[in-house]
């Protein structure tokens, strides 16, 4: 009678490579950060989930070929985002950041 062979990484994962070292807590959070890092994404050119990672902070479409930088592990982070949203504010952010130092000085 064969034998079932239970899976190694029920819980673990792709920190299963690492045994009992390290502690947990530290094996969760690489944990978090490797199944970002490999996960597949949404292109930004053609709209299909298939971005992956080639090397640090470049991302690369396997469908339609396009190449961009973003974060180390996400294509785009918090960070990003929010520069994205200055830059397509445009003048209209401009104009509300000179009206909001003209009332702080007419306050001093």
């Amino acid at each position: 009678m064969a034998k079932k062979r239970r899976k190694k990484t029920k819980k673990t994962g792709v920190t299963a490579r690492f045994g009992a070292r390290y502690g947990k807590r530290v094996r969760d959070n690489v944990k978090k950060i490797e199944e970002k890092k490999r996960a597949k994404y949404v292109c930004p050119k053609c709209g299909k989930v298939s971005v992956k990672r080639e090397r640090y902070a470049v991302w690369k479409c396997t469908k339609c070929g396009a190449e961009f930088s973003g974060g180390a592990y996400v294509p785009q982070t918090e960070a990003g985002r929010i520069a994205l949203r200055a830059v397509q504010a445009g003048p209209k952010a401009k104009e509300v950041l000179v009206e909001i130092e003209e009332e702080e000085a007419k306050e001093e």
